[in-house]
């Protein structure tokens, strides 16, 4: 019999920490215990829920299931926003499991089981391994933030060279320019906060525009994409089209719950595309981590202990934009 605690949301945005009895085993699952949890916006937005929080895990395997065919005791791994999918339809056989009708995503399904513990059990077909030569509190915003930004500058139609507008640093954002940066492309940044413009240079930034100035009097070079990575209410998204250039494309990766307004005669006249992204299939995020020990890209990170009071103080930190750019847990070891 095995028990660990867990860190779970609540009605009144407490932390509620637990101890709980590890679930029975089915044959393809694996225990991994908790090394690096990082915190993601959507861990704030469920905040309120009574589950597990935390996506972003990295881990080490401890037991595994009688089905269990490659992770072994003692294998690094990680997981993300995405716990499991038919693995049988169209989709999933194409590698896009991420839009399979019965796929299981964080906050809908598995509610028991989250990174905000000291350990958790998951599929092993969902377990993604961890590559040597990057830290464990490296690792963990990759698994659900670098996931996203690399599975949207994967699907465009860009080459090296072509110009990448990042549309918000935070802590998608600063992920978005070192990958963009490292990828070839060259890299604008656009912010609302000017005092933002020297942690952009630092991170490979080419070029930094304060967004009403980019908006209002436009920009030296035309974008041949742009990653959105705020979910501001007031963007102006009618602007947004005179930032691009012909055939350039648009990425919505900071969901807001309103719908966006933009007029359909620039979309049509210069060719432009607006195209969702979702988190990376599970084949981009091996790729991902390759890339991102390849070219040493390290995710600028906070860390706290996990535990109540240090996930209670990250989380309205980051609430307020206080966080510069990811936070991650890492447990205390006695």
């Amino acid at each position: 019999m095995h028990f660990h605690t867990v860190f779970k949301g609540s009605p009144h945005k407490d932390i509620v920490e637990a101890i709980k009895e590890t679930s029975p085993f089915e044959g393809d699952q694996v225990r991994v215990t908790v090394t690096a949890a990082g915190l993601c916006a959507s861990d704030n937005h469920f905040r309120s829920q009574d589950m597990v929080l935390g996506h972003e895990g990295i881990g080490v395997v401890q037991e595994t299931g009688l089905n269990v065919r490659h992770l072994r005791e003692g294998d690094r791994v990680g997981w993300g926003f995405q716990h499991n999918s038919c693995q049988l339809c169209k989709l999933c056989l194409q590698g896009n499991e991420v839009y399979c009708q019965d796929r299981q995503m964080y906050g809908v399904s598995n509610l028991q089981q989250g990174a905000f513990a000291t350990s958790a059990v998951w599929r092993e077909s969902f377990l993604i391994p961890i590559p040597k030569g990057i830290k464990d509190e490296h690792a963990a915003p990759l698994m659900c933030a670098g996931a996203t930004v690399i599975s949207s500058l994967k699907y465009t139609t860009m080459t090296p060279g072509s110009t990448v507008g990042v549309l918000g640093l935070g802590g998608l954002g600063h992920l978005a320019v070192l990958f963009a940066s490292k990828l070839g492309f060259r890299v604008i940044v656009i912010s609302s906060s000017p005092s933002k413009r020297s942690h952009a240079l630092e991170l490979g930034a080419h070029q930094f525009y304060d967004l009403n100035v980019a908006l209002s009097k436009g920009m030296e070079e035309c974008l041949d994409a742009l990653l959105i990575m705020t979910s501001a209410q007031h963007l102006e998204w009618r602007r947004l089209p005179t930032l691009m250039a012909p055939g350039g494309c648009i990425l919505p990766l900071g969901i807001i719950d309103t719908d966006i307004n933009i007029p359909l005669v620039p979309l049509v006249t210069n060719g432009l595309l607006i195209k969702g992204s979702i988190i990376a299939a599970r084949h981009t995020m091996l790729e991902m981590l390759g890339f991102a020990v390849t070219h040493d890209i390290k995710p600028v990170v906070r860390e706290s202990p996990l535990s109540k009071p240090g996930i209670m103080e990250a989380m309205d930190l980051l609430a307020h934009g206080a966080i510069i750019f990811r936070a991650v847990f890492m447990p205390t070891r006695g």
